[in-house]
């Protein structure tokens, strides 16, 4: 993921690993029998942290895009727009 800034990285980053710690919490719910409630909200917190980092990934590749459309084309990671659309459109 090259096209984030070091920021956004960092956000992208602790939101992944905010929904690790969530999805630990919900293999232990499960594991030690813990209420439905509890696991289906624990999963319903790891699933939209996930689809959030998702979200500034994408986010981050437009801006890059954008922001400078020939280094983006030229870029071995580069995608096109029809390819972000593709990936944005997954995440809904």
């Amino acid at each position: 993921m090259n096209t984030a800034d070091p920021q956004t990285q960092r956000k992208i980053l602790n939101r992944l690993k905010r929904a690790r710690g969530q999805l630990d919490a919900v293999i232990n719910a499960v594991e030690s029998g813990g209420s439905c409630r509890d696991v289906v909200t624990q999963l319903s917190a790891v699933s939209t942290a996930l689809d959030r980092a998702g979200f500034a990934i994408i986010s981050s590749a437009m801006k890059y895009c954008i922001d400078d459309p020939e280094a983006a084309e030229q870029d071995e990671d580069g995608l096109s727009v029809e390819e972000l659309e593709k990936l944005f459109l997954s995440l809904s």
